[in-house]
């Protein structure tokens, strides 16, 4: 037994002497990306001839004059612009398949099985795409994009990272809720899950949302374009509705965005404390300021309307809809024109779902057009989104310590910002899955 014990110890000890003398495993393998050139949004500058180390899906280094060490897996960027990976402050990549009309009730005609697996592939794109972080702001099947976000995180499908929200915490019948179905029939309960109608019932759906493992809180203080028998004008939530969300919200850790179309809405929001205001579509010069001394950030989806309008010649959304938003588009670039100059923090935000998720980055250019410079356009949706979520020390910058996640285009997206339509190369924490 003695020796047999003192064999099994040799053999305990040779294998941990030896072990570490192993080669690192593949996850720790250094990477070597030579960039021609690379986009610094902390200094808002280009620079030229960049070396970016990458280890264990982190950066260990970036610098124009660092030596490649030997055994490193090099790619060579060399003749491309490379950027920190994209975020998109508004999706909702777990609502199924796009089917170009916008209509909540075609989440009757499938069961929730089917609209999770039906957003796999809207992971993937936005991933490929450019972005490969988002901020989901809501399902109509409660706790779907919970469901979407643990998949990606454990590798059992391939996608963004994913800062969730569970489901909409709307009033009965308000922008959030499920409309349009005859008053007789009852929804399943993950329809209704974060339905509220007092400053307590509200605490309530966000203690439950927190117990479920949520990111954030979304809620919605007027009307929506996209809901049956809403109005964006109206303000839904009250102001000590609100305040009592942003409370409880911040007892959990946790930031509240704001959909929010109609002025008032916007102020109540605002004043509440929110993290950011979601479209902010009709917000007025004292919106602006308000948000300006508050640093409350506006995340405005100045490009959906393009498919709105698109869907609408096509016939291929509900007519309510479209009513809903006579006008709206045009007014929503006007208030971004003006809230960019007052100098207003803005993050990216697309609302993708309506529009295809694979082409979110067509809104870059709008945002140019409507008067950010290109560089403004880049750094909403890197540093500021991830200041917006709370995670800048992760994401959002090419700097040492932050995940590996770098996308590459082929031109200069700060001489041409359509570029980012285009994007050619994308890592995730140091795994590539476009090249």
């Amino acid at each position: 037994m003695y020796r047999r014990s003192l064999c099994f110890l040799s053999l305990l000890f040779y294998a941990v002497h030896t072990g570490a003398q192993q080669p690192p495993p593949a996850s720790e393998q250094m990477t070597a990306i030579k960039a021609g050139h690379l986009v610094d949004v902390e200094s808002g500058r280009v620079l030229d001839k960049q070396v970016v180390l990458v280890r264990g899906g982190k950066i260990e280094a970036v610098g124009s004059d660092l030596k490649i060490p030997a055994g490193a897996k090099v790619t060579d960027l060399s003749n491309k612009t490379v950027l920190p990976g994209l975020i998109d402050c508004h999706t909702h990549l777990a609502d199924g398949a796009h089917d170009g009309n916008g209509d909540p009730m075609s989440q009757l005609k499938r069961t929730a099985s089917q609209v999770v697996l039906e957003s796999v592939p809207n992971a993937r794109m936005t991933l490929e795409s450019g972005f490969t972080t988002v901020r989901d702001v809501g399902v109509y099947r409660a706790l779907n994009d919970v469901a979407l976000r643990d998949a990606i995180n454990k590798g059992y499908i391939v996608g963004p990272r994913m800062f969730v929200a569970g489901a909409y915490v709307t009033i009965a019948g308000g922008a959030g809720a499920m409309t349009g179905q005859a008053p007789d029939i009852r929804l399943p309960w993950d329809f209704n899950y974060g339905e509220a109608n007092s400053p307590w019932e509200i605490r309530q759906k966000i203690r439950q949302l927190a117990h479920d493992g949520v990111d954030h809180i979304k809620l919605l203080s007027s009307g929506a374009v996209l809901t049956h028998g809403s109005n964006p004008n109206a303000q839904e939530f009250t102001l000590e509705e609100l305040q009592a969300a942003v409370s409880e919200a911040s007892n959990f850790g946790l930031r509240v965005a704001s959909h929010a179309h109609s002025a008032q809405g916007i102020k109540n929001a605002i004043i509440a404390g929110v993290a950011s205001v979601e479209h902010a579509t009709m917000i007025d010069d004292e919106g602006i300021a308000l948000a300006k001394q508050h640093g409350t950030y506006l995340d405005m989806d100045i490009y959906d309307d393009e498919c709105i309008q698109a869907a609408g010649k096509a016939n291929n959304i509900p007519p309510d809809f479209l009513e809903h938003d006579r006008d709206l588009g045009e007014l929503q670039r006007r208030n971004f024109t003006k809230a960019v100059k007052a100098g207003v923090k803005m993050s990216f935000g697309t609302d993708a779902g309506v529009c295809p998720y694979d082409i979110a980055a067509h809104q870059f250019a709008f945002m140019v057009k409507y008067g950010m410079t290109p560089m403004q356009a880049i750094q909403s949706a890197t540093i500021n989104a991830a200041d917006l979520i709370g995670k800048p020390d992760q994401f959002g910058s090419i700097a040492r310590g932050k995940f590996a996640d770098l996308i590459a285009v082929d031109g200069d997206p700060v001489a041409d910002i359509r570029q980012l339509e285009h994007v050619t190369f994308v890592m995730k924490e140091g795994v590539a899955y476009k090249q």
